[in-house]
C-alpha cells in the first residue's frame, strides 16, 4: 500500500468517530488504532536568560495609571488553557458552538476544542456553573495558562 494511500486512512480515522480501521490490500494488512485522548500534560517553557541594561530612574506610576493598566479580575473561577494551540467553540465548522454565556455546565462537560499539532483536545469544565465571560474568540491562537472561560 503506498504512502498516500496511508496517509488518507490515518486522516479519515482521525476524523471520524471509528477507534480501529483494519484494511487488507492483495498480501498486505494495515491496522490503524485510535488512542484515547489522553489527559492534557503540563509543559513548562523557561525563558532565556537575558541581560538587563541599566535602567534610567523612572517616576512611579501613580495608582490611577497602575489601575488602568492592570487587566480587570474576572468574577468567578476562570477556565485556563491547559496547552498551547488553537480553540475552536464547535465541535464541526456548522455546529452550534459547545457552550454559551449564560448557559449552566456541569463538570466534566466540554466547554472547546483546542487543536495542538493536529489533535483535537476536548476541554472539559472543572467546575459547575454557569458561563458568565467567554474570553477567547472561534478559531484563535491560545497560549499555556491563557483565560478561556469564566463561570460563575
Amino acid at each position: 500500500m503506498d504512502l498516500r494511500k496511508l496517509k488518507t486512512l490515518i486522516d479519515l480515522v482521525a476524523e471520524s468517530d471509528i477507534s480501529e480501521l483494519e484494511v487488507t490490500e492483495g498480501d498486505g494488512k494495515v491496522r490503524i488504532v485510535k488512542s484515547a485522548p489522553a489527559a492534557p500534560q503540563q509543559m513548562v517553557y523557561a525563558a532565556a536568560p537575558q541581560m538587563a541594561a541599566p535602567a534610567a530612574p523612572v517616576a512611579a506610576p501613580t495608582a490611577s495609571a497602575a489601575e488602568e493598566s492592570a487587566p480587570a479580575v474576572p468574577d468567578g473561577h476562570v477556565v485556563t488553557a491547559p496547552m498551547v494551540g488553537t480553540l475552536y467553540r464547535a465541535p464541526n465548522p456548522g455546529a452550534a458552538p459547545f457552550v454559551e454565556v449564560g448557559q449552566s455546565v456541569q463538570e466534566g462537560d466540554a466547554l472547546c476544542i483546542i487543536e495542538a499539532m493536529k489533535l483535537l483536545n476536548e476541554i472539559e469544565a472543572d467546575k459547575s456553573g454557569v458561563i458568565k465571560e467567554i474570553l477567547v474568540e472561534n478559531g484563535a491562537p491560545v497560549e499555556y495558562g491563557q483565560p478561556l472561560f469564566v463561570i460563575g
